[in-house]
């Protein structure tokens, strides 16, 4: 297994606690290693609420309201998933792939786990695989596109322990 790093922060939240920023660190460990990411990588996670959630989405989005979470990848692909060529991409001093940065916003996480009437950590699970895939260039635009995306992270969740059929 590759050593992946992720920097998981909290910011103007109530704590979550150490065991959901372990299950956020592994829920992105997982879906690298799923993908075929066969080189370390460095994935930063802010874990906030929606105040700050927000703010974000309005400065980089233009979008003034408060989101589950946003991904903001490093890389560009002209097409999606792990390519050699990010090996070329490793900081020198780290040996790390910088993919990205994932942001969430455990009150928006919260209010979705409820209404779809799952647990918190499989709300959470979902969206870092979700934010993952999009640091890896999968995206839901296109109906194609959105039909590999949700295979691809209904399988992340899987291996996760989250789905069981």
């Amino acid at each position: 297994m590759i050593r992946h790093k992720t920097i998981a922060r909290q910011k103007h939240i109530k704590s979550q606690g150490r065991q959901f920023v372990l299950m956020i660190k592994n829920c992105v460990d997982v879906a690298l290693d799923y993908l075929g990411v066969n080189a370390p990588c460095e994935v930063s996670v802010l874990i906030t609420g929606d105040r700050i959630i927000q703010e974000i989405n309005k400065e980089f989005r233009g979008i003034d309201k408060a989101t589950d979470v946003l991904s903001f990848p490093m890389h560009e692909f002209s097409e999606p998933g792990w390519t050699k060529r990010l090996r070329d991409e490793a900081d020198p001093e780290t040996g790390l792939v910088p993919l990205g940065e994932i942001v969430i916003s455990v009150e928006k996480v919260a209010r979705q786990a409820r209404r779809l009437k799952h647990s918190l950590e499989q709300e959470a699970a979902y969206l870092t695989v979700h934010s993952v895939l999009h640091l890896l260039g999968y995206d839901h635009n296109k109906a194609p596109d959105k039909k590999l995306m949700r295979k691809l992270e209904k399988r992340i969740m899987k291996e996760l322990g989250f789905f069981n059929d």
